[in-house]
């Protein structure tokens, strides 16, 4: 008797906390559907900022920005944190042509995040189109030098994931490396983009291993014109390109993570991070890629200030400088955090566009994550339902704790490399309640794990 009693107990603790998790998650999303500030925020990044690509003034204007709107909040601490950005400026716009009896064609392009200029003449040579950097070793020296090394393995259509198509193409970006070791001139990379159009899609490059006195332009070229000279070379194997940059890196810069909290009322050590990254790329205004992230980040506290919900843990939104092109912000957060003695327990960060929320990825043990899987049936109403093992985000990524669950907000991705590093990525690519959905997704997981810990 006294075991099915107490059987009884417990199931009814269970509905009981299930009812008022239902109410809690119920109140979340009315507040971000019909009070929230996120929109406008981006509205004011977007529109009155623009790009925010590491150490420009955008950047600076950002941070001054994001930090006086989170002070208007009414929250226990908000404050700077100095970070140490690289300083990549693009310089005049870049022109290229392909070269093909006498005539000029010109194409769509632009350089990739960390490279070198090219003469102030421009350089002119012949193409030869690979698919992999294997590739390029396979075929060597007297194959590749002298010319320039055209990147063009497209991402997997067939993925349904396009997280998982984009990182199947991914390296080719990072080719010049490899293609000056055998001789190369230039490398130019098609976009990754799974659509094709005449935007080139930026992004960081990174060299390798190789001297500075051998490093070569490297550049994007949108998928439309990556298909016209894939034609155009096996009709005339001779044509030549002509590209023509003129990028620079400057010396490092001081920026600031921007950083807001709400002081936990029960365990005020144990921390809980939300995030998103600041800068952005300087072709668009960083709708997407990360703004989206940035104000979704501020209005979970937003959101939690309008409900006069008292977490027992401390929350702690942390906009991350310089993540595109370095992931420095995110490492000057952990440095700090282990030099103060931190405990973090959680993590959760949004960087794959403002879409309609899907779910999320957990890095994590198998008792967190079956615990994080309990919560599904209180995410259904809102047609969340993707609960899965992933790894966690850049900007996260450096966190350590003792114990410490991560996750990352993951939106429906279909459309999110349309606008990736592109020109194209504005306000304007950004739909109002999904953005909000996707806050209100994020609040609604912060306050279980806030109501619940960790294992």
């Amino acid at each position: 008797m006294y075991k099915f009693l107490f059987i009884s107990l417990l199931f009814t603790s269970i509905l009981v906390g299930q009812s008022q998790d239902e109410k809690m998650l119920k109140k979340i999303y009315n507040s971000a559907l019909t009070n929230s500030k996120c929109y406008s925020w981006l509205d004011d990044l977007s529109n009155d900022i623009g790009s925010r690509l590491s150490g420009s003034t955008g950047a600076a204007k950002a941070v001054i920005y994001t930090k006086a709107q989170l002070e208007t909040l009414g929250l226990d601490r908000v404050y700077l944190q100095e970070v140490m950005v690289p300083h990549w400026v693009r310089g005049e716009k870049e022109v290229a042509y392909i070269l093909i009896n006498n005539k000029k064609i010109t194409v769509p392009i632009c350089a990739l995040g960390g490279s070198i200029a090219t003469p102030k003449k421009g350089v002119t040579a012949e193409v030869i189109e690979v698919h992999s950097l294997k590739e390029v070793a396979e075929l060597g020296t007297e194959k590749i030098k002298g010319k320039i090394v055209f990147y063009n393995r497209p991402m997997d259509n067939a993925q349904i994931e396009t997280m998982n198509a984009y990182g199947g193409a991914v390296d080719q970006r990072s080719g010049a490396g490899a293609a000056s070791k055998y001789g190369a001139v230039a490398t130019i990379v098609r976009s990754m983009n799974l659509r094709l159009d005449d935007f080139p899609h930026t992004g960081a490059q990174r060299y390798g291993d190789i001297p500075k006195e051998q490093y070569i332009p490297t550049a994007a070229i949108s998928t439309n014109a990556a298909e016209l000279l894939s034609k155009m070379l096996k009709q005339n194997p001779n044509l030549k390109f002509y590209l023509k940059q003129s990028c620079q890196t400057l010396e490092d810069v001081l920026s600031y993570n921007v950083i807001g909290e709400i002081k936990g009322s029960e365990t005020p050590e144990k921390i809980m991070v939300v995030g998103g990254h600041l800068d952005s790329w300087d072709l668009g205004d960083g709708s997407q890629d990360d703004g989206a992230g940035v104000v979704q980040s501020m209005e979970v506290l937003n959101i939690f200030k309008n409900l006069g919900y008292k977490p027992k843990n401390t929350i702690r939104v942390v906009l991350f400088m310089n993540e595109e092109n370095g992931a420095k912000g995110g490492k000057k957060y952990e440095e700090i955090s282990k030099q103060n003695n931190e405990n973090h327990i959680f993590a959760l960060e949004s960087d794959a566009g403002g879409f309609t929320p899907r779910g999320f990825t957990f890095q994590s043990d198998e008792v967190n994550l079956a615990k994080v899987q309990s919560w599904k049936p209180l995410f259904e109403p809102y047609l969340i339902q993707s609960f899965t093992k992933g790894e966690a985000g850049t900007d996260i990524s450096p966190l350590t704790s003792k114990n410490i669950v991560k996750a990352d907000l993951f939106p429906d991705s279909q459309r999110y490399f349309d606008y990736h590093h592109a020109a194209n990525d504005k306000f304007d690519a950004v739909n109002k309640r999904e953005l909000e959905l996707g806050a209100a997704t994020m609040a609604s997981l912060i306050y279980l794990f806030d109501q619940y810990g960790i294992e």
